[in-house]
């Protein structure tokens, strides 16, 4: 049985109070929050190991140096990447995205092409694709989805042709929850010669990633969704094109020889790490996947998509209430509005109550035009929620209504 009260106390902030009340942290989504050890490795890193990695010859960096390289390897067994040279630490999927967007376009992207990109993505991976799209003269075209949060794979073949040079799609919705069907879509872009690129924010959180049976090119996740530090995030990239594409960032770590005449860069994955690496993040991150590891991931999914049916059947009870995203095999992420309530004055009447919900339109406005909204409220659970937490959500939601439609 999969023992949630023992996974809660391995999370230091979910003891505390907020406003005098017990807190309920259903924002994990947006970040999650960290068990004890992550916390403990990283106050200990710059306590007694803070040295810069690759260049010292030095104890401490050596030892650090060796941790960090750890964690690459850590990284590429969780994902299943067939090499750890494939595993590039980044400072967030943000970050890993736009080195694609930039470094991948300069080369393989020209003037008349296209890329296409689902409606439901967040905004790190729209705006980077239209950013090469109008450097370079390309075009985007959009897969859309229904209301249930369904993304349109049957609409792909009107999309892709001889002139689509990349697909960008999430794993997971961070706002529907939806999880496409993504070895179809992967084959089909492989088809036309394109290459795939998926956001691994919310997926790799839940459900995970097995980079060998997917076989997408590029996946990209942050850190901090997965229970580790911020400021540190994953871009995984198949060899053969981290080898092709030129370096996003100059500066040191990334070279083999500088001179004025001409500088010859370092082998993947180091070509893409320019400057210092944030070694205490990627070396917390790999102790959040240890400890990730330890659990049977079987059971997290059960856990939370129990918690996900308890609060979607007792939400729709609600008058007035609808859910956005409604598939069967979405993740635990629960987007909603109120007829007649502003999603600010939930949210800020449920912080009262010690609930932490997000509120807005999540970086992604496509999503919200989708639906004729101007945002909504949104319930992100975790591995470590509860059906109390659950019920004082809806109890929380039922107070304010109350309190908002008078």
């Amino acid at each position: 049985m999969f023992d949630v009260e023992a996974i809660r106390r391995e999370f230091p902030i979910l003891a505390r109070t907020v406003y005098d009340k017990p807190l309920v942290y259903l924002d994990s989504g947006a970040t999650a929050q960290k068990p004890a050890v992550v916390i403990e490795v990283v106050d200990r890193l710059h306590r007694e190991l803070n040295a810069n990695i690759h260049r010292g010859v030095h104890y401490l960096s050596e030892v650090a140096t060796e941790q960090y390289e750890e964690a690459r390897e850590e990284v590429a067994r969780f994902v299943g990447a067939t090499k750890r040279e494939e595993i590039i630490f980044t400072a967030g999927a943000t970050a890993s995205i736009n080195l694609v967007a930039y470094a991948w376009s300069e080369k393989s992207l020209t003037a008349g092409d296209n890329i296409v990109v689902s409606e439901m993505e967040h905004h790190s991976n729209i705006v980077p694709w239209q950013l090469a799209a109008e450097r370079k003269g390309a075009e985007i075209r959009v897969i859309p989805f229904d209301d249930e949060g369904r993304l349109l794979i049957e609409k792909l073949p009107e999309l892709l042709d001889a002139r689509t040079k990349l697909v960008a799609v999430t794993q997971a919705s961070n706002t529907l929850g939806t999880r496409p069907e993504l070895k179809p879509l992967i084959d089909a872009a492989h088809a036309v010669g394109a290459v795939v690129l998926v956001d691994g924010c919310q997926g790799v959180v839940h459900g995970g990633a097995d980079l060998k049976a997917l076989d997408c090119d590029f996946y990209a996740f942050s850190g901090h969704k997965l229970y580790g530090p911020t400021g540190v995030g994953v871009l995984y990239g198949k060899e053969a094109l981290l080898e092709a594409m030129p370096p996003f960032m100059g500066g040191g770590d990334m070279v083999d020889r500088v001179s004025f005449a001409k500088t010859t860069y370092a082998p993947v994955p180091l070509k893409f790490e320019a400057g210092t690496a944030n070694y205490i993040g990627a070396i917390g991150l790999k102790e959040a996947i240890r400890f990730l590891s330890q659990l049977d991931a079987a059971e997290i999914e059960a856990h939370e998509q129990a918690l996900l049916r308890y609060a979607t059947e007792e939400l729709q009870r609600i008058e007035g209430l609808r859910i956005y995203g409604t598939t069967d095999t979405k993740c635990a992420i629960l987007s909603f509005n109120i007829e007649g309530v502003h999603g600010y004055d939930l949210g800020m009447i449920l912080d009262k109550l010690g609930i932490a919900v997000r509120t807005g339109q999540h970086c992604a406005e496509p999503v919200m035009a989708h639906y004729g909204v101007q945002g909504m409220c949104r319930a992100s659970l975790a591995m470590y929620n509860t059906e109390a937490d659950i019920a004082a959500l809806v109890k929380g939601v039922q107070r304010a209504v109350r309190m908002l439609r008078g």
